[in-house]
């Protein structure tokens, strides 16, 4: 379940918060559940919610905005930007995203600075490593999309990789002469 810290009637927000929205669907395909968290009141809330929908193009927020007014929420998870202050002084929440498993652990954090908007994409992407590496002895290497090759967890030997992908990999042969890095297909 990815939690997002946001605030209200902020500009990189209601972008992020609309993308989110959009991409509703592509999460609950993923069985993914959201949940927002924000550093405003339940009023602000529901008004801003009416410009993240018009900037979606009318998808509906369908998930669910903890307020957080008193900003202790964000001050426990860490999630305050260190630079930036709202109009009146305070400080704001980092863009922070938090995905937490069906265990209840933080299987993956990202946090921007307040400035710099969360790429929807990448969070999707990342999800969908950490389905396949929840299921599969496997990781994912540099700039791995859905469908591309996976490499072999290095704890699995050659004998256990044969059993475990039956459907073949292959090694690739590096100067140190080791056989570590091992591609197949899930």
């Amino acid at each position: 379940m990815p939690g997002l810290t946001m605030g209200d009637f902020t500009p990189v927000c209601t972008t992020e918060l609309a993308k989110v929205v959009a991409y509703t669907e592509r999460f609950e395909v993923r069985g993914v559940k959201l949940l927002g968290l924000s550093c405003d009141d339940i009023q602000s809330h529901n008004n801003c919610i009416k410009d993240i929908e018009s900037y979606s193009g009318g998808c509906k927020v369908k998930f669910p905005i903890i307020a957080d007014p008193k900003r202790e929420i964000i001050k426990k998870l860490n999630t305050v930007d260190p630079d930036e202050k709202d109009a009146t002084g305070k400080q704001v929440t980092s863009r922070t995203l938090h995905v937490v498993a069906g265990d209840k652990k933080i299987k993956l954090s990202i946090l921007y600075l307040a400035t710099i908007g969360r790429n929807m994409d990448e969070i999707l992407r990342a999800v969908d490593a950490l389905q396949k590496t929840t299921s599969h002895k496997v990781a994912m290497p540099v700039n791995w999309k859905s469908g591309e090759p996976v490499v072999i967890h290095p704890g699995v030997s050659n004998n256990q990789a044969k059993k475990m992908f039956p459907q073949g990999y292959s090694t690739t042969e590096l100067p140190s002469g080791n056989d570590y890095l091992c591609f197949t297909n899930i």
